[in-house]
């Protein structure tokens, strides 16, 4: 992310005052994953409840820090057997282990307009570091008078990382849950101060 990709990709806004505090704008943004399923196809799923904050330093991009906290509970693939197990101590064991979070440690400028925020990931009491890569999708002041910006991110992590790792062997060979899973972040953010 460079101050010139910024400046050329906003309209009346410059990286001054784009810099600050951020708050994510819940109804707006998607924290999503995807797996393998029985080793043919895709299952896609996200997380509806979530709260996020970051400070976002558009003139040093390595200034730059951000949270989140996911409710596990709130997971859905629109399925909800699949749901249902999803909560179990077979995968998240929600009940125990309420909350995902995520805290930044560095970010880093990658691209033009793409930048990398490494940070802890705790899942079940268990924290492992993971690299995200974002990119700059654009910044507006919308009706309100409030300015937005937005953030397209995946890293792929390997589940059994963090103790999931229940599973079932298929018949034909493999497995009926991928160990690799896509993390999707779709961020718009609000700037509080």
């Amino acid at each position: 992310m460079t101050t010139a990709t910024i400046s050329t990709t906003t309209t009346g806004l410059d990286v001054q005052t784009l810099t600050g505090d951020y708050t994510l704008d819940t109804a707006h943004s998607r924290l999503g994953f995807v797996a393998r399923h029985a080793m043919v196809t895709k299952v896609r799923g996200s997380f509806e409840e979530f709260e996020g904050t970051a400070h976002l330093d558009f003139q040093d991009p390595t200034r730059s820090s951000a949270g989140l906290t996911i409710q596990v509970a709130s997971i859905t693939t629109n399925q909800k057997q699949r749901d249902e197990h999803l909560r179990t101590s077979d995968f998240f064991d929600a009940p125990t282990y309420g909350q995902i979070t995520f805290t930044s440690t560095k970010a880093e400028v990658v691209g033009d307009d793409t930048y990398r925020l490494t940070g802890d990931l705790t899942i079940k009491d268990v924290t492992k570091p993971v690299s995200i890569d974002f990119a700059f999708t654009g910044a507006a002041k919308d009706p309100y008078g409030n300015i937005r910006v937005g953030f397209d991110g995946s890293t792929v992590i390997k589940r059994s990382d963090w103790g999931i790792s229940w599973n079932a062997a298929l018949e034909t060979g493999g497995v009926m849950v991928s160990d690799k899973i896509t993390l999707e972040f779709d961020i718009s953010a609000i700037k509080t101060a």
